[in-house]
């Protein structure tokens, strides 16, 4: 799916339009992995987040940019949980009604959290061909917008707020990290990011079981089908087309880390920030632990995606 990506002025305008309804998050230093990195770590914490993720951010901007006419019928997407409880949290501040599909075997403390959140749940199979065809099925029964979880303009936009407040909050970063499953979030970081700083280097952490996006970028061309083998269930998306686009474009580079590697980092970001992240917001400093002489001496911030976790199922 090829959307339009958006402009920093459009990313500017996602703050002004969510700032009354997001959580400014913090950002957390910590001395002891400072010197285990040999470098200056800023950890923007979006697991404080509302909904637990980052993804509050581009679905408000995408609930709250609807017409009234639009916004009538309510919002669709299909979500393995934290884009899905978003967009129900987002949907309740407009009073709009959100369906989101669900795929067989997510997150039970995700799936939980988008029902409190007022969501009507629709399941299939877990495959990406199943959800956007069962989104597709909802759309057409109910008359609602699509809100895709990451190949959508509003949503990217929202997602690249963050950076903003990132480089207010930290200056003279010279190079920040996310993780990468669609790319809505690396797309809307890059963007704002070079927006406003263009030397800034950045950096995608990305499963090697889901790896699409580093081989899409080293064969020149995007990869159509693959079968993600990754404990990272957020990060299972294949990368947008568009979203693609804009890591060739802002010229990021992405490093792989095994499961093993993530579960350490997750392990002891719980040991010494006293933060429980979700796996997949964790590969952000597993990709800095496995090559921590490329970040060496620099002042490098980290994006932790999310922290809905399931405390009687931690992976070590």
């Amino acid at each position: 799916m090829s959307v339009r990506l958006p402009s920093v002025e459009e990313i500017r305008d996602a703050a002004a339009r969510i700032a009354p309804y997001a959580v400014l998050t913090p950002v957390l230093r910590n001395a002891s992995l400072d010197a285990l990195i040999g470098a200056q770590m800023y950890f923007k914490c979006e697991n404080l987040q509302r909904g637990g993720a980052f993804k509050f951010r581009g679905a408000c901007n995408a609930v709250w940019s609807l017409t009234d006419e639009e916004a009538r019928c309510g919002v669709v997407t299909h979500s393995s949980g934290n884009h899905g409880n978003a967009l129900a949290m987002a949907a309740a501040t407009r009073g709009i009604a959100a369906h989101v599909v669900v795929p067989e075997g997510a997150v039970r403390a995700k799936l939980e959290a988008i029902e409190r959140a007022g969501a009507v749940l629709h399941r299939c199979a877990p495959t990406i061909a199943a959800r956007e065809a069962k989104a597709a099925e909802v759309q057409q029964a109910t008359g609602a917008v699509m809100v895709h979880p990451y190949a959508d303009t509003r949503v990217m936009a929202g997602q690249g707020t963050l950076v903003l407040e990132l480089l207010r909050q930290s200056e003279g970063l010279d190079a920040i990290v996310t993780p990468i499953g669609g790319g809505g979030l690396m797309a809307g970081c890059a963007i704002a990011a070079h927006g406003i700083t263009p030397a800034i280097a950045m950096y995608g952490a990305e499963p090697s079981g889901a790896a699409d996006a580093a081989q899409s970028l080293a064969h020149g061309a995007r990869i159509e089908h693959f079968t993600p083998d990754t404990i990272c269930d957020g990060l299972r998306a294949l990368i947008g087309a568009s979203n693609l686009d804009a890591l060739r474009e802002h010229r990021v580079e992405v490093i792989t880390v095994s499961d093993e590697e993530t579960i350490a980092a997750m392990k002891l970001l719980w040991q010494t920030l006293k933060l429980v992240v979700e796996v997949s917001s964790a590969t952000v400093f597993a990709a800095v632990l496995k090559q921590r002489e490329r970040f060496a001496g620099r002042r490098v911030g980290l994006v932790l995606t999310g922290g809905n976790v399931d405390v009687d199922a931690l992976p070590w």
